[in-house]
This record gives structure tokens, sequence and C-alpha cells, in this order.
């Protein structure tokens, strides 16, 4: 496994504070921790694994984008998916929602935490937030990286529970595929391919690839 470049104090006190509040997250998954299966809270185990999915992706992942990946769920659990009608439409509504909704609050903790020294710039606060916010996806490769790494995380870590709820078939699961597939940048594919999937992810992304 790559390992991305060391932060400087300011950053990794950033990173110390967003995992703080991800450790509030109610929500639990069981999780490894000294060769054991523990419950961590989810939203603190989402955010490590998309720190090990950009070292792979990116190893020289800048400060901002280091930050960015995780705290992309920034508080998310204040959100749910349930708060809004369970269609197409609602969804779109409630992930533009909880995009600018962990934007507005990173930015906010960046900003006034006296932890964070030397405290970072308006500039830097402004770029993280605009990768949270996933800004300019078709042009900024910052912003492709990290929508690659949420797609590997997606893979490795969600996707056989999320095939499993009752209400998606086969067929929206495929579809689902050829989206995420659809986002992903030839380098993030070469990850997603090369990962240790279940014999039913495999099955499934290679139908939603024959197509």
């Amino acid at each position: 496994m790559e390992s991305l470049q060391p932060l400087g104090p300011n950053y990794a006190a950033a990173i110390k504070l967003i995992d703080e509040a991800h450790a509030q997250d109610p929500n639990t998954t069981a999780a490894p921790v000294d060769g054991e299966s523990v419950p961590i809270p989810y939203e603190l185990h989402y955010a490590r694994k998309m720190t090990r999915w950009l070292a792979s992706r990116k190893p020289d992942a800048s400060p901002a984008l280091q930050l960015a990946c995780r705290a992309q769920h920034f508080r998310r659990w204040e959100l749910p998916r349930s708060s809004y009608p369970m269609t197409r439409a609602g969804y779109l509504t409630w992930r533009a929602k909880q995009k600018a909704q962990a934007a507005a609050q990173v930015a906010e903790l960046l900003s006034s935490s006296p932890a964070i020294q030397p405290p970072l710039t308006q500039g830097e606060i402004e770029r993280v937030a605009a990768l949270v916010r996933k800004e300019n996806l078709q042009s900024d490769e910052e912003t492709q990286v990290l929508e690659d790494v949420a797609c590997l995380v997606f893979l490795d870590d969600q996707f056989d529970s999320f095939e499993k709820k009752s209400e998606i078939d086969e067929e929206k699961m495929v579809g689902i595929l050829r989206k995420t597939w659809a986002k992903m940048s030839e380098e993030g594919r070469k990850l997603a391919l090369g990962m240790q999937l279940s014999d039913r992810a495999k099955t499934l992304i290679q139908k939603a690839l024959d197509g």
C-alpha cells in the first residue's frame, strides 16, 4: 500500500479535528482493530477508507486534497438520506444539500479552531471546501481524484451491503455500477479492476461493463 506525503502541523491538526467530529457519528460498523472486529463510528471508518484509497490513487496528493478526502462525509448523519423523498429527484437534492452543508461546516471548523497553528489561509480553506463540494469535476484534476476515491470506497466497502437491499434488484444495481464507472478516470478504473471483490460484485461489474 502506498503512503501519502506527510502533512504539516496545521493540516495534521485539522485532520485530528475532522476525525473527532466523525467519532460523534451514532451509527457504527464493525472494523478490524488489532486483529479483532470492533464497532467504530461509521463516518470515522469511512474517512479512513478514503485516506487509504487516496494513497493508492495519488500518493503525492496535496494537503488540501488529503483534507477534503478525509472530510468528504463530514457530519453526514445530521442530514440522512431518509429526510428527502426516495426518488431520483429526492436523491439529487439530498446529495447537493449534503455536499454544500459538509463544505460549509468544514470551512467553519478550519477557520475557527485555535488548535490549527499556524492558521490556514482563507484561500486554503476555500480550496478544501471547493473540493468537498466536488466543484469543476470535468476540469479539476484534484476533484476527479476525489471522485475516484469515493467510487473506490463504494466498491470496496459499501457495495455488498448496498446490493443486498430489498429495494435494489440486479438491473438497478448494474445501472448504478455503470454510473459509478462513468464517473471514474482511467486511473481510478484500473485500481477498481485490481480490487479483491466478492464473486457477486465481480459478476455485476462485468455485466455493467459488457452493457
